[in-house]
């Protein structure tokens, strides 16, 4: 598949995963979707991110989670909008070695 295919699968899963947690009395804000290449370096630089980052190639988004309108900073509480991302093809980090609740992206 090329990327820009990727790209607009990427974005029609993301909207699916808001539809599903609104749904089941979850709420999104935006974080980081978009990641410069330098930016990416930088991170992975001060060790919290990687230089490979699907952020840089449009194909990862941070989600702020709240739930009953209180933000939820802990992986735990992603869990269920992280497994039915996953269920719908996409990775979680919720999954990840050191693990980022509220990183959804469409690749390992």
């Amino acid at each position: 598949m090329m990327l820009g295919e990727k790209q607009r699968k990427f974005t029609l899963m993301v909207a699916d995963l808001i539809t599903w947690a609104y749904a089941h009395g979850y709420e999104f804000t935006f974080g980081e979707a978009y990641r410069p290449d330098w930016v990416a370096l930088e991170y992975a630089k001060r060790g919290s991110g990687i230089k490979n980052s699907f952020h840089t190639s449009k194909l990862a988004i941070d989600l702020n989670l709240f739930i009953a309108g209180a933000y939820q900073t802990k992986t735990e509480a992603y869990e269920p909008c992280g497994l039915y991302w996953q269920s719908i093809g996409g990775t979680w980090g919720g999954k990840f070695a050191n693990p980022d609740g509220n990183h959804f992206s469409l690749g390992e």
